[in-house]
């Protein structure tokens, strides 16, 4: 692909930002060269699609927080794009563990230590992770909704 053929489609995302990523393309020398695209549109689709998936299931963790059959801990992890395995890892605990810490009587439990390494892991303070839920401060997302791109693409 030449370097004046990289698409620059605009994406169509539920943020306000400008997201670019590198792509190489070959330049006016012949050689490689990076050039930042903001994609192209049936990959922009694709990638709304997702994102919209993972805000729906956002929706649906809060409201089982809010009704108190789940702890805060699904939603941050869902929302920082991590599994059950990967939570568990930086928290140096077994899946089992973190698991029976979704529960809300479990949760509430938890060693103030304990609950400043998930907020860590969150990158919130652990008010915002004891408190997420109990309010409409909040909003439908928590505190700070912030769009994140995964490290690799999908």
């Amino acid at each position: 692909m030449d370097v004046n053929e990289v698409p620059q489609d605009e994406r169509e995302m539920n943020h306000n930002a400008k997201i670019k990523k590198l792509v190489y393309a070959v330049g006016n020398d012949g050689k490689y060269t990076g050039v930042n695209s903001v994609g192209w549109e049936p990959e922009n689709f694709v990638m709304k699609q997702a994102w919209d998936d993972i805000d729906k299931s956002l929706a649906e963790t809060i409201v089982k927080i809010q009704n108190g059959t789940l702890s805060p801990l699904p939603y941050f992890m869902q929302k920082n794009l991590m599994d059950l395995a990967l939570l568990a890892r930086y928290a140096g605990k077994w899946q089992w563990q973190v698991k029976r810490h979704f529960k809300p009587e479990v949760f509430n439990k938890l060693p103030p230590a304990m609950l400043e390494k998930y907020a860590g892991i969150f990158n919130i303070t652990k008010e915002e992770l004891v408190n997420f839920g109990k309010g409409k401060q909040q909003g439908i997302y928590g505190a700070k909704r912030i769009y994140t791109p995964p490290a690799c693409a999908l």
